[in-house]
């Protein structure tokens, strides 16, 4: 028998996620992104959730050849681009799109004859300081890419550091958004400006953020980029890690818990143990009272989490037992919570969760 951890896997929320960025952007066109296997959902359950999107976006050459090998025939954009000349032979034969951000892509676009046409997203960088041309040398960077007889169809793009702060103190949207305007001026292009949290944003911003394609990602699997809960933007989690208690200890006041004795009981207690740990993917630093839920009721992590096993605090739950069950995120618990506790993002939550858990769909 397998053991009881098991990530569940919601394609129905998937579709009802893309529906919602399509909803908060009106027009524009969507890239789901379905990086680091989808962000840990797989990518042929991606294929389903996001059957509707009008291109997929992710990182990994590979895994884009896969998604053709599987019968994705609309567009593919690889989000960082091209690192060899193999890289853009590869990219004139399946028909993928790649992103250009340095001088270095460019020239080797130019020097690698290709068999077919290929489409280029141009990166500006306009205050993230990851990739991208600087916005003075946005124009030049266009102009070479237009010269270039094997380049198709050329999208204007950046990537926002704080769209989910409305007013952040050193680099608000807004002035990302000013930035790539003037980079941009006299462009003819469309224009993919915005990842989850500005499709979030968009709304609120009105005209000052267009953007012709969305880059959803975090948004489509139920996780929110800060400033507000997944619920709050009608969104629904696309996975539920659960497990179950395999074992129930009663112990007294002054006893501990876990490995370096780091929780104390400061009273008589029942603690069950669940079949989750750190190698499952669950965060080896989450505190005590990092929230769980056990038998529908939400409680408590406490001590360490070890490596196959954590312990919960069951005060409270008469009902629970060996065998009952319990959500470590998901449905009933967002992964946000979780995260937040944790000090950390949903996204690494999702994008952790181990090989040798096993994966179902509802």
């Amino acid at each position: 028998m397998p053991r009881p951890i098991v990530a569940t896997i919601h394609v129905a929320a998937m579709q009802h996620n893309l529906a919602r960025a399509r909803a908060c952007a009106p027009g524009a066109k969507a890239w789901a992104v379905v990086k680091a296997n989808a962000y840990g959902h797989g990518l042929q359950r991606a294929l389903r959730g996001f059957a509707d999107a009008d291109g997929l976006a992710l990182i990994e050459f590979d895994n884009a050849v896969r998604l053709r090998e599987m019968g994705w025939s609309k567009p593919i954009l690889l989000l960082e681009g091209w690192f060899d000349a193999a890289d853009l032979h590869a990219m004139a034969e399946h028909g993928l799109a790649g992103t250009a951000h340095c001088a270095e892509q460019i020239a080797l676009l130019e020097r690698t004859p290709l068999a077919r046409p290929v489409d280029v997203h141009l990166k500006m960088n306009t205050g993230m300081n990851r990739l991208g041309f600087k916005p003075a040398d946005y124009a030049a960077a266009h102009a070479r890419l237009r010269a270039i007889p094997h380049v198709g169809y050329i999208t204007l793009m950046t990537h926002f550091a704080n769209a989910d702060e409305a007013a952040h103190e050193c680099l608000p949207i807004r002035e990302q958004i000013r930035r790539f305007d003037a980079g941009a001026a006299g462009l003819d292009a469309p224009r993919s400006l915005a990842n989850s949290a500005g499709v979030l944003r968009m709304q609120e911003l009105g005209g000052e953020l267009v953007s012709d394609w969305i880059r959803p990602g975090i948004m489509l699997y139920g996780g929110t980029p800060g400033g507000g809960s997944a619920a709050d933007y009608g969104l629904r989690p696309a996975m539920t890690l659960e497990s179950e208690l395999i074992g129930i200890q009663e112990i007294a006041a002054g006893d501990f818990v876990g490995y370096g004795s780091r929780f104390e009981a400061d009273r008589a207690m029942r603690i069950g143990t669940v079949a989750c740990g750190y190698a499952d993917g669950y965060p080896r630093h989450a505190p005590t009272g990092t929230p769980v839920m056990v038998d529908g009721c939400r409680t408590r992590t406490v001590g360490r989490v070890s490596m196959d096993m954590m312990a919960v605090d069951l005060t409270g739950i008469d009902s629970a037992r060996v065998g009952s069950r319990v959500v470590l995120w998901g449905e009933d618990l967002a992964v946000d919570d979780v995260a937040a506790s944790a000090d950390t993002i949903g996204y690494e939550l999702m994008c952790a969760v181990a090989q040798r858990v096993q994966v179902r769909e509802d």
